[in-house]
């Protein structure tokens, strides 16, 4: 026995070793948004952008969203639409209201969300309908209140945010600058998670580790590594890049549709040539795939961002745990061969090495609880830098076991709920996959 823990637990010791050596460097946390200095007044034009806010009853928090917005400090033109999916809270009426408080409401378009059709999900329909209001603003449009605007100049970015962030006053300027100076297809940011309750605190830093783990972010931003991923909250995406893939129609049937579209966006590169032919989403097997050999590949950028910020609350244990459940079996592809893999792997990479501590002081083999103690001691200092990030104590990055184990009990349930039918809740509306 002495001998079956000494090996995992070695073999343990050797993937976290590789993982800080060879894995992207994704523990440092270093890739943020802000740390960078942003002159968009050097660039020669301004671009235009349009926000597209889907919104389903949000009225708690879309007055704060919508006055982050509207205050930018952005010199360029930004008019924002905001996509009422159905809600029965007045949320129309709080967005509207801010929109006249702040003598602005020529920038707000509200567009009143029509039924969800088949094979679409909620947001992305939303998004739909956003982007087509954009598009069509110059043609009366029974969807679209908006009195003060007849005609809208044609965006070079959209910028594709959730109704529960509140943005830092320099964010879209950050956003732009950063696209326009690295000529970025889309640029992301992961940002700040509400961490002020026990559970957050416990949990919600480790949910942004494992992200960044899963995608390291230096990976994502190579255009050399195929890895792509976004953060659904907060993406700035160039039209044209937009239109390459074939639009959000392309990614409608995903739920982890912000990975999707940075990865239909990194797969569809730019064509040799300079018209643009719409070309599909590798996701969805009725369309045709992107030739690799007339592209070069598209170039994104994922960060964190230590301004703007979620004002989503997960004040409990129940509140995170539906919320890695909603998607994490999702994330598997709904494998059981993968879902097992992941149970053992989340085993041996969090729960070896602790459980080799308490066995060699059991066992009196010394051995065994060095090398587990020292893999314990790897693991705690990769995961403190997304604990000095978010401000917590430095005592929770020795909890990394304990937490991982959480994760993969709610990875185990999202199966579950998957196999009753159960899976993909959100707002009311449940999407089985």
């Amino acid at each position: 026995m002495a001998a079956i823990v000494l090996g995992l637990i070695l073999l343990s010791l050797t993937i976290w070793l590789g993982l800080l050596s060879f894995w992207g460097q994704f523990w440092r946390a270093d890739q943020q948004l802000e740390v960078e200095t942003v002159d968009v007044t050097s660039l020669e034009s301004l671009p235009v952008v349009c926000a597209v806010i889907p919104a389903r009853n949000e009225a708690e928090l879309i007055s704060t969203t919508l006055r982050s917005l509207l205050l930018q400090d952005y010199p360029g033109s930004l008019n924002i639409f905001l996509v009422d999916d159905r809600s029965t809270d007045r949320t129309a009426n709080f967005a509207e209201g801010v929109a006249y408080a702040l003598n602005k409401p020529q920038q707000l378009h509200i567009i009143s969300g029509e039924a969800l059709p088949p094979g679409w999900s909620g947001k992305l329909w939303a998004i739909e309908q956003g982007i087509q209001a954009v598009e069509t603003l110059h043609v009366t449009s029974p969807h679209v209140t908006s009195p003060h605007v007849t005609s809208l100049q044609k965006p070079d970015y959209f910028l594709l945010t959730d109704a529960d962030i509140e943005h830092d006053v320099s964010n879209l300027r950050r956003l732009v600058a950063k696209a326009v100076q690295e000529d970025l297809d889309l640029v992301s940011v992961m940002v700040r998670l509400r961490c002020e309750d026990f559970w957050e605190k416990l949990l919600i830093p480790a949910f942004v580790f494992f992200f960044q783990k899963l995608y390291p972010f230096r990976w994502v931003n190579s255009p050399n590594n195929p890895t792509a991923a976004a953060a659904g909250g907060c993406i700035l995406i160039r039209r044209e890049a937009l239109e390459q893939i074939g639009g959000i129609q392309a990614i409608r049937q995903t739920l982890i549709d912000d990975c999707a579209l940075a990865r239909a966006v990194k797969e569809a590169g730019k064509p040799s040539n300079s018209s643009p032919a719409p070309v599909a989403e590798r996701l969805v097997p009725s369309e045709v795939e992107v030739s690799r050999s007339t592209a070069s590949p598209g170039r994104i950028w994922l960060g964190l961002s230590t301004l703007t910020r979620s004002l989503r609350p997960y004040p409990t244990l129940g509140t995170i745990w539906d919320m890695v459940a909603r998607t994490a079996y999702t994330q598997l592809d709904y494998s059981p061969l993968l879902l097992l893999g992941t149970l053992l792997g989340m085993t041996l990479i969090y729960l070896v090495a602790p459980m080799s501590v308490i066995l060699g002081l059991i066992w009196g083999n010394w051995v065994i609880a060095f090398i587990g103690l020292c893999t314990w001691l790897l693991m705690t200092l990769a995961y403190l830098p997304t604990i000095r990030f978010y401000k917590c104590p430095f005592w929770l990055a020795f909890c990394l076991p304990a937490i991982a184990f959480l994760y993969t009990l709610m990875t185990l349930d999202s199966a579950l709920r998957y196999w009753q039918g159960r899976g993909g809740a959100w707002k009311g509306r449940v999407y089985p996959g």
